[in-house]
């Protein structure tokens, strides 16, 4: 590092308290007596001098935007300036202003006088203060303005936030003995944490994190400072104080040098914005600027790069794997040397010799093998494996790593340029260049320099070539001579050089760099150029090591250049040579062409291998392996080359030559170049020209005009090629003519054709070709293919035989479409009852799952009678399906009662009147078994017949069932309902409403039944089972019956119709009315007869018993019936029929003909006008039964 004047001006008898820099760096602000004067930074002189304040100014700082600066006096006032230079505010302290800063974000100003601090911004009136303890001497905002520091006379650094107020206190060992004199920010943005440097006159340097906590010990100082600033962007501090200087340092507080000394104590130092200028302000008034120039300090050995980082650190990079390594010296590196596995570096008073950990080529872990610890004055430092040598002006010195001096040389002239060319390990070479151009070798072992050769002028730069044979040097006037080590004769000479290196790899390669170009030379060949920046500094295979400002690295350059050169003079091998180092694919590629094309059979073969053309390889393995029968002829070889590379005109006039013609023409025709064949075989041979025409023809047939190859089949009769041919093609319109013109008899082309319409999405053709041929089984197999089911269907209906193939993939179809109830009945349709059982059963669990419960009660009646019609036609089944049949007709029931309480529970608004419901609930609970089926809920069904029993006067079993929920987990919503119902139903009678109860009568017996029964819907003293209405839910007046043996269906209906009156009544109350297939029995208004009905005599069993009598009619009984009394549940077989007689006549009842259910028929009525259809089966009221 090195200091330089840029310019120096003096105030007189004035101090320059303050200095500050306007963001751009265009101008300086400073504080000199009771002015501001404002300079140009480029040349120092003065731009204009503000005047304002009435006593000395002590501070001065510019605003982050460059708008406005402010400057603080010992007359207490503050003023704001303008970047053009014009004073808009003052504002005043109660003491003198001893500094000012900006916020760099919010532009807020803190000013701080002997007694407080002022934060001022541009959009408040106001200024806040705020009172501290002791004289403020400095102050500085962090980089994101949250915090401010404030340094202070009692030794107290005070960091306070964005509102004044006191965050951490820093108190420092010294007090009041050693004051904060100035403190700054790092700002650079590479750190973690905020850092605060502080400078007190204890003669102390610290660094603290924004919490308050100590970064590292003290740095003691040997002076008072005065100022502390970072350098650049936070790497470096600037340091001036009562040593009359100001010097630089490390980031860490590691002294490395002065900027410039002064003939006063330096009391500011300010770094201009982004750039690498210092300017210093002294107690005379001088103010300098200074430019701080930093060398690099490195070295370089093969692949191996070490360089100077931060000033006080090395940084090892290995330039092919691009791994670096630090090392730490904690004090300034002044000249480092690379060697094999050592590393030398030196500091101000020592010599440190590293070594790597292990011998591998990778291996970046260096440590201490060696410490010499003196001062040494040195220009240049190499490394060797047992010696560094001191290069000082004329004189070299050895020294061991113990510090002994070995050997000593001086030179004749000052030595410009060393460099280790190797050597076993304590005998290396050095290559030495004078200034008046002597070049030397020189052994490590050997008092005595060699003179290699004796130039006019001074030398620049050397290198040896690989072999020691060559020596490539630069001279002063940027010339490069290249010599022949032995005779000592100039081999060639290049212009515009500032450096050379030999290729490492390569004995005929070297590189040199010049006016931004990088120079490749090979042999003696003309120069390759291309434009590169920087130094070029070695040169191993591919690679060069270019060195730009401060970064090494290394540029991968292909060598096509020189292995062209070696190519256009037929040097084959010394071009693979060059291609080894590294070249483009492209360039291996024309390497090997040349090479075979020039019949260097071995260098083709290698670079061929590189690309890994096995087309070629194999072409110079039947080359070589007919050399080795015997075969001499080059021409003949040179021919085979030229066919394969493409050049076929070439190639044919070589066959011909050589007496191959055949082969030529084969080549033509192979290639389909029939007319060049043509052109070749000419009019003389007739021979040759029938067997083109006969290739010509296949080719034609085949391949090149599959259009007119078609038409050559078609007239040759191929009608399967040529079928084929426009199918791949896609040519219909040919296809469906072929096909029209074809005989139905010939099935084989036929079906050729509506393969190929089916490919190409033609369906109406394929139809149309399957019509043609009678293929009815694939004509269905194309529609159901093709989703044309209309078509289908009607073919299906024509010929029964296809019915299953098409109404399964129908069905499969459907269920793919979602529309699963179509798809049920179609797979019922084409008679797979498993399937339509299959779809019915996910249908079932979907709509319990959704809590679509009428859905579930509607999919579990059509379950059942799916298993009817299983067990009629599967009589190993027909068990399990009764059972199956059984179970789905209840769980039918039940969830299509439950749907009426999900509705009540779950929604806002019920269709239902309460004496519905409160049947329904009733009717559930006494029907649910111990198995729940999913999706009721007992809670809900408990809860619904509570709320209905109250409303209805049923109190007691609305107590019974609050008690009932108390045992169950009732959902939250329920719960204060259920509770507040239970209180409130202790306040009513503990019964039911007689008219409930009376509701409940056995049709049978006339018993009174409970509104709960434990037992079922059954009759708690007859055991007769209820009939209920399957919309009210209220219990029919109707009683079921069974025949007698030995009286079947048939005649028991006919017994019936028979309708036999007692002698003196003609006429029934009751008459028959029939609506299609509905049954519904209507009331006459004429009086019945009192005579004593048989089957009320058959109604009589024997009290008590515990088992169910069923009443059972003979053929008398059923003569005295009227068909109008009695409903019949026609189930087809294998079920019985089930008969009803009902007892209340006046009672009009409805039974719908497909899931029997009962109704009273004004309901029945009701419903089928909302629905259109039976309110259970979902039957349409007008499709037939």
């Amino acid at each position: 590092m090195r200091a330089v004047l840029a310019w120096k001006e003096t105030i007189r008898d004035q101090c320059i308290y303050d200095l500050a820099f306007k963001p751009d760096g265009s101008q300086l602000i400073i504080a000199a007596g009771l002015r501001v004067l404002v300079y140009d930074v480029a040349d120092g002189t003065i731009i204009q001098p503000l005047k304002g304040h009435k006593d000395t100014v002590y501070c001065v700082a510019y605003a982050k935007d460059g708008k406005r600066f402010a400057s603080g006096s010992a007359d207490k006032s503050i003023i704001i300036w303008t970047s053009k230079l014009e004073g808009i505010l003052r504002y005043t302290h109660n003491d003198s202003i001893q500094c000012v800063a900006y916020n760099p974000v919010t532009h807020q100003l803190a000013s701080c006088s002997s007694g407080d601090f002022g934060l001022w911004s541009p959009e408040q009136k106001s200024v806040n203060k705020h009172k501290v303890s002791s004289k403020i001497t400095c102050c500085g905002w962090t980089n994101d303005g949250q915090y401010l520091a404030l340094g202070m006379m009692n030794g107290v650094v005070s960091i306070r936030n964005k509102n004044g107020e006191e965050k951490v206190k820093i108190e420092r060992p010294g007090g009041s003995s050693s004051p904060i004199w100035s403190i700054v920010w790092n700002p650079s943005k590479d750190e973690h944490n905020d850092i605060l440097a502080v400078a007190d006159w204890g003669q102390k340097l610290s660094f603290y994190q924004l919490s308050g906590k100590q970064i590292g010990k003290d740095k003691t100082l040997t002076y008072d400072p005065c100022c502390v600033g970072y350098f650049s962007k936070g790497e470096y501090i600037v340091l001036g104080g009562s040593d009359k200087q100001a010097s630089l340092y490390t980031k860490d507080g590691v002294r490395l040098g002065t900027i410039g000394e002064q003939s006063a104590w330096v009391w500011t130092c300010r770094v201009k914005p982004d750039s690498n200028f210092v300017v210093l302000g002294c107690q005379d008034g001088t103010i300098a600027c200074y430019q701080l120039i930093f060398s690099t300090v490195h070295g370089l050995y093969k692949d191996r790069y070490a360089y100077r980082d931060s000033m006080t650190d090395v940084i090892v990079q290995h330039l092919i794997t691009e791994q670096k390594v630090r090392i730490k010296c904690r004090e300034l590196v002044k000249k480092i040397a690379i060697y094999r596995n050592r590393l030398a570096i030196q500091l101000p008073e020592k010599i440190l010799i590293y070594e790597l950990y292990s011998d591998d080529s990778s291996d970046m872990h260096y440590r201490i093998k060696e410490k010499i610890c003196r001062k040494f004055e040195c220009n240049l430092l190499v490394a060797c494996s047992q010696h560094i040598i001191l290069c000082q002006e004329k004189r070299l010195q050895s020294l061991s790593f113990t510090s002994v001096k070995e050997k000593e040389w001086v030179m004749e002239s000052l030595i410009r340029y060393i460099k280790v060319i190797g050597g076993s390990p304590g005998r290396e070479g050095l290559l030495v260049g004078l200034k008046n151009g002597a070049i030397l070798k020189i052994f490590v072992d050997n008092p005595f320099p060699i003179t290699l050769l004796k130039l006019s002028t001074s030398v620049r730069c050397l290198d040896m070539s690989a072999s020691r044979n060559k020596l490539a040097v630069v001279d002063e006037h940027n010339t490069l001579l290249v010599y022949d080590v032995v005779s000592k004769e100039l081999l060639f000479q290049e212009p515009n050089a500032n450096s050379v290196a030999w290729n490492t790899q390569c004995e005929d390669m070297l590189c040199f760099s010049g006016n931004g170009y990088l120079n490749i030379k090979a042999s003696n060949f003309p120069v390759h150029q291309q434009k590169m920046q920087g130094f070029m500094v070695g040169y191993n295979g591919s690679k060069i090591f270019c060195l730009h400002v401060y970064a090494m690295s290394a540029v991968e350059v292909p060598q096509s250049a020189p292995m062209y050169q070696y190519l256009e003079r037929k040097m084959y091998k010394e071009a693979y040579q060059i291609a080894c180092l590294g070249v483009t694919d492209s360039d291996w590629r024309d390497l090997a062409t040349d090479a075979l094309e020039g019949l260097d059979f071995d260098t083709a073969k290698k670079a061929f291998i590189r690309i890994r053309d096995l087309r070629y390889l194999e072409l110079i393995n039947s080359i070589e392996e007919r050399k080795k029968r015997g075969e001499s002829d080059n021409e003949l070889f040179l021919a085979d080359v030229y066919a394969y590379q493409g050049k076929f005109h070439e190639a044919a006039q070589l066959y011909k030559r050589t007496g191959h013609q055949p082969r030529a023409l084969s080549m033509y025709t192979d290639l389909r170049q029939f007319e060049y064949a043509k052109d070749f075989v000419g009019a003389t041979d007739p021979k040759s020209s029938r067997i083109l025409m006969t290739k010509q023809a296949d080719w034609a047939k085949s391949s090149k005009e599959p259009r007119a190859a078609a038409e050559m089949y078609l007239s040759a009769g191929e009608h399967l090629k040529a079928i084929d041919l426009i199918g791949e093609h896609g040519w219909e319109d040919m296809l469906i003519d072929i096909a029209r013109k074809l005989d139905k008899a010939e099935r084989e082309l036929l079906a050729k054709c509506a393969l190929h319409f089916k490919r190409l999405k033609h369906h109406g053709y394929a139809s149309e070709t399957y019509s043609k041929m009678g293929d009815l089984e694939a004509l269905v197999q194309l529609h159901v293919e093709t989703c044309h089911w209309e078509e289908a269907f009607s073919l299906a209906g024509k010929h029964p035989q296809f019915k299953n193939s098409v109404f399964v993939p129908y069905a499969q179809w459907l269920a793919e479409h979602d529309r699963f109830e179509e798809a049920q009945k179609a797979f019922h349709k084409a008679g797979r009852q498993n399937e339509a059982v299959k779809v019915l059963e996910q249908l079932t669990h979907n709509a319990v799952v959704e809590n679509r419960f009428s859905d579930a009660g509607y999919y579990y009646w059509m379950l059942s009678m799916q298993c009817m019609d299983i067990a009629r036609e599967s009589e190993a089944q027909r068990d399990e399906m009764l059972k199956k049949f059984e179970s789905f007709q209840h769980l039918a029931e039940l969830y299509h009662v439950y749907r009426s309480i999900q509705r009540y529970t779950d929604e806002p608004f019920s269709s239902h009147m309460p004496e519905t419901l409160f049947n329904i609930c009733r009717f559930l609970l006494n029907n649910l078994a111990k198995d729940i089926p999913p999706g009721i809920s007992k809670v809900n069904t408990l809860y619904a017949l509570a709320k209905q029993s109250r409303r209805l006067g049923a109190y007691k079993l609305a107590r019974y069932s609050y008690e009932k929920l108390q045992e169950l987990h009732v959902p939250s919503r329920f719960q204060d309902s259920v509770e507040l119902g239970s209180l409130n139903i202790r306040s009513k009678p503990f019964h039911d409403s007689e008219d409930l109860i009376e509701g409940m009568m056995c049709y049978r017996c006339s018993t009174n039944n409970p509104l709960l029964n434990s037992q079922g819907s059954v009759c708690i003293n007859c055991r007769q089972p209820f009939i209920y209405s399957a919309s009210s839910y209220e219990v029919l007046p109707l009683v079921q019956f069974y025949l007698e043996e030995g009286v079947g269906d048939e005649e028991a209906v006919s017994l019936i119709d028979l309708e036999v009156p007692p002698a003196d009544q003609r006429d029934a109350r009751w008459q028959d009315v029939d609506h299609g297939e509905l049954q519904t029995l209507r009331m006459n208004e004429r009086l019945d007869d009192a005579e004593e009905d048989p089957f009320t005599a058959k109604m009589s069993f024997e009290q008590g018993g515990s088992t169910f009598v069923p009443v059972k009619v003979g053929r008398a009984a059923l003569r005295s019936m009227s068909r109008r009394d009695v409903l019949i549940k026609r189930w087809p077989r294998p079920l019985n029929w089930e008969y009803f007689r009902s007892l209340l006549p006046d009672v009009s009842i409805t039974m719908c003909p497909t899931c029997f259910k009962m109704f009273h028929s004004e309901d029945y009525e009701l419903l089928v006008l909302q629905h259109n259809c039976c309110p259970y089966c979902r039957r349409p009221i007008d499709e037939q039964n």
